[in-house]
């Protein structure tokens, strides 16, 4: 009785344009950081960049989140429309991390593996911001949006393959002295390695929301 009556009850689709911006400003965030990694803008005002759609990231994550409180009938489950603005959140903070960690170690040069992998991360982030355009339509997107799921765990298999080359790599340059460069590039790399899995738990949420509703 009661998912008869919310079937007839107007919803508030105002979160579907929230979650496009804000995976939007996460793609923003993934292409900056890559500008960085492949040197094509200066470090600075790149990492500067991340933090700065970090921010306007955290300002539509807060919208939605207050949204939710104030609106009576959701598209779908309250708590999965935190969870999946908490996941989208969590990737572009991990790629602010990141930004961070450049700049308290003071990196200013990028092996071509890390280059590879902002590829990787830009790459799923396109996915991502892709699926989330598809949420207003679950059962007419179904398909795709089990596709696209599929391709971002792909990726993040690939990203996990790059994370281990980057790190023999840095052995190797660093075997014989130098551990300092080892250790700020292995923290580096476990950070953007980070960043993909964070877009893979926003692909599983999104898979899990679909499960639910069909």
């Amino acid at each position: 009785m009661l998912k008869w009556f919310h079937a007839l009850m107007p919803r508030e689709e105002k979160f579907f344009p929230l979650f496009n911006q804000h995976a939007a400003i996460v793609l923003q965030g993934a292409e900056a950081l890559n500008q960085v990694l492949t040197g094509a803008v200066e470090v600075t005002g790149g990492c500067r960049r991340v933090s700065e759609l970090e921010n306007e990231a955290d300002a539509v994550a807060r919208e939605v989140q207050l949204g939710v409180h104030r609106t009576f009938i959701t598209p779908f489950d309250r708590g999965d429309i935190k969870d999946l603005i908490g996941l989208l959140d969590d990737s572009i903070d991990q790629m602010q991390k990141t930004a961070k960690a450049i700049m308290l170690f003071e990196v200013r040069t990028f092996s071509p593996t890390m280059g590879e992998l902002g590829a990787v991360i830009v790459s799923a982030s396109k996915l991502t911001l892709e699926a989330v355009g598809l949420l207003s339509d679950l059962s007419g997107n179904a398909t795709r949006l089990n596709a696209l799921a599929e391709e971002i765990t792909r990726i993040e298999d690939r990203s996990d393959e790059l994370y281990d080359q980057g790190v023999r790599e840095l052995y190797l340059a660093h075997k014989d002295g130098g551990a300092m460069g080892y250790i700020v590039g292995a923290e580096i790399y476990d950070h953007l390695e980070k960043i993909v899995d964070r877009l893979e738990d926003v692909a599983n949420r999104i898979n899990g929301v679909l499960i639910e509703h069909l």
